[in-house]
């Protein structure tokens, strides 16, 4: 998977497309990501005790990695990843400006 945890991201499909934001946790069974301030949804919560009133809470869905792009830092642009090989060294590199992510 090219996304990592820390990584910053542009969504391309959904209720949240265009916007950016910052990679927080990455699951590789289900390849699916969840990006810091989007994808929030509201869930209702029963209350669990006598008293205690029932609440709505706002919960971060993860996206799928194939509706992110990551956003290259040295030009700024939304990009695909490459990889180049440098002394057994693998490092991920931008596609449009060829600069180390």
């Amino acid at each position: 998977m090219k996304i990592k945890k820390g990584d910053n991201v542009k969504i391309l499909t959904g209720k949240d497309r265009g916007k950016s934001g910052k990679v927080v946790n990455v699951d590789f069974k289900s390849n699916k990501a969840t990006v810091e301030g989007l994808n929030i949804f509201k869930k209702h919560v029963r209350p669990k005790r006598q008293g205690e009133k029932g609440e709505v809470v706002q919960v971060f869905r993860p996206l799928a990695v194939s509706n992110l792009m990551i956003v290259c830092p040295a030009c700024g642009k939304a990009t695909r990843i490459g990889y180049a090989v440098d002394k057994e060294k693998k490092t991920r590199i931008c596609k449009k400006c060829h600069a180390p992510i």
